[in-house]
């Protein structure tokens, strides 16, 4: 009897010399950053402030379309984009900057606008 591995091939690294480990820290860390502090910071000041508005115009002009929905789609689309480029180079490409570059700029800049934000909210509160 044999048993096969059913997770498809491309999210394996056997032939990457880029491990699943380190792809899930440096994504844990983007995650915790871009995904959760910038995103719940952000919630805070737009919609529970009367003297902030977002300053990212993209995001500003998601918000006043389609509302709390359109900064979600957003903010996902930057994170499923970068995830998808840091698995193509970890997996094809064999780049290291392309490999680790995604999520160390997502948790860079969500680093930064969480602690801008947190700044705001404490200044204004």
């Amino acid at each position: 009897m044999t048993t096969t591995d059913a997770t498809p091939e491309w999210l394996h690294f056997e032939d990457s010399p880029f491990s699943e480990v380190s792809f899930s820290r440096v994504w844990l860390l983007a995650a915790a950053t871009y995904g959760v502090g910038d995103v719940v910071t952000t919630i805070a000041l737009v919609w529970f402030s009367e003297l902030t508005t977002e300053a990212n115009p993209v995001i500003r002009e998601a918000i006043m379309a389609f509302g709390g929905g359109g900064f979600l789609a957003v903010k996902l689309l930057v994170l499923y984009a970068c995830i998808g480029v840091s698995l193509w180079a970890g997996k094809d490409a064999d780049d290291g900057l392309m490999f680790y570059g995604p999520p160390l700029a997502l948790a860079a800049v969500g680093l930064y606008t969480t602690a801008h934000n947190l700044n705001i909210l404490f200044t204004f509160a």
